[in-house]
């Protein structure tokens, strides 16, 4: 339900000295202590100085300021009846005053009647209290008619001035905060991206190494309940061990991709290609800096497509085909097939899974299945 406007509160950011510069702070304390030495000097400029009259008028002047302290802070907490009640009483002082012939006094607080209520009440009760404010600083007032309208026309402006910058203040208040709470979502959000790429990276990594291990080890394995030839087993097992020696450089590579210090992608794919027997690699398009997402979700896939065909097709020749497109990247991996090894069924199965994710999160896809001759995973990555 909309609020209704004539019994909108100003906003409690509006109304409080929150977000005030130094300056408008200062300027606010001036502008009190000026009113304050009115109601003073009126309350002894008008009476002889001495005597209880004094007295009564400094009592006064005392009075008045709780009251006008008490407007300011039950309005800060939308208070109405209590706020309407302190202005009463506030005004209820400034006829006493006048009656008692402190006359400066009383116009002074009739003044500041009207403009705070202008600026600090919903405009139903502003409207209501400034008009019986500037009706009674109108009707003491010795001054011509006119000047008197001119006056109460100025003290209302002067009060609907002050109430469109508080309510400008207190709407620039409430965006900072709005803004930084956004950058605080942000950055919360940039932190779980960063440890979730950061997992990624390190999964991959970790699963590329030790699979590709695993799958000699196993070998290994076999070869010595088979009672195969030494040179076989320890073919096997130094081949596991180049690869643990290969994963820790992986290792690092990671953690210089996670620093941004990530090698060119062509010479990262010949390397890769070189280590792997049968393999070769075909790079087309106009060759340029990828993004580092994109240029990990490339590496990755390759790695992780060499590893299956050396898992489910031993022996098989594979062609990489790197190609740069306006719009995006395509990594093909093609194998020429074999018969399935004897570590084909080895692993979970997540690899080709993980790839495709790592592509979705950037906008690609990957697509695996068999091909003409073998097996084909192609992978591709808008830019």
């Amino acid at each position: 339900m909309k609020e209704n406007t004539w019994t909108r509160w100003p906003s409690r950011e509006a109304l409080s000295r929150e977000g005030r510069s130094r300056s408008r702070c200062l300027l606010a304390w001036t502008v009190r202590a000026l009113v304050l030495g009115l109601l003073l000097w009126g309350a002894f400029a008008d009476s002889p100085v001495g005597g209880w009259k004094s007295a009564a008028g400094a009592a006064g002047v005392l009075v008045a300021a709780l009251l006008a302290w008490l407007f300011f802070r039950t309005t800060l907490q939308h208070r109405l009846w209590p706020s309407l009640a302190s202005l009463a009483l506030l005004q209820g002082v400034a006829v006493a005053a006048h009656t008692s012939g402190f006359r400066t006094a009383a116009l002074v607080m009739w003044c500041g009647c009207a403009v705070s209520a202008l600026e600090r009440l919903p405009p139903a009760a502003a409207l209501a209290a400034a008009g019986v404010a500037l009706g009674s600083f109108g009707a003491v007032n010795n001054e011509e008619v006119l000047t008197s309208v001119v006056t109460g026309i100025g003290l209302t402006l002067a009060g609907y001035t002050l109430r469109l910058d508080a309510e400008a203040r207190g709407s620039a208040q409430r965006l900072l905060v709005q803004e930084r709470a956004a950058r605080a979502a942000e950055a919360e959000t940039a932190a779980l991206a960063e440890r979730a790429r950061i997992a990624r990276e390190i999964h991959d990594v970790l699963a590329h190494s030790l699979s590709a291990q695993l799958v000699h080890l196993e070998a290994a394995r076999l070869l010595i309940e088979r009672g195969g030839e030494r040179e076989q087993v320890l073919e096997r097992v130094v081949a596991a061990r180049e690869m643990a020696r290969g994963g820790l450089a992986e290792t690092r590579h990671a953690l210089s991709a996670l620093r941004g210090e990530l090698t060119p992608l062509e010479d990262f794919l010949n390397h890769l290609v070189g280590t792997a027997d049968g393999a070769e690699i075909t790079i087309t398009g106009e060759r340029r800096a990828l993004p580092a997402e994109a240029s990990q979700a490339v590496r990755r896939a390759a790695q992780e497509a060499l590893t299956n065909v050396r898992k489910h097709a031993p022996g098989a020749k594979v062609r990489l085909c790197l190609d740069y497109r306006p719009h995006e990247v395509t990594l093909d991996v093609r194998d020429s097939g074999g018969s399935p090894g004897e570590l084909s069924g080895t692993g979970a199965g997540y690899g080709l899974l993980g790839m495709r994710e790592r592509a979705e999160l950037l906008g690609g896809s990957l697509e695996a299945g068999p091909g003409e001759e073998g097996f084909v995973v192609t992978l591709k990555v808008p830019l």
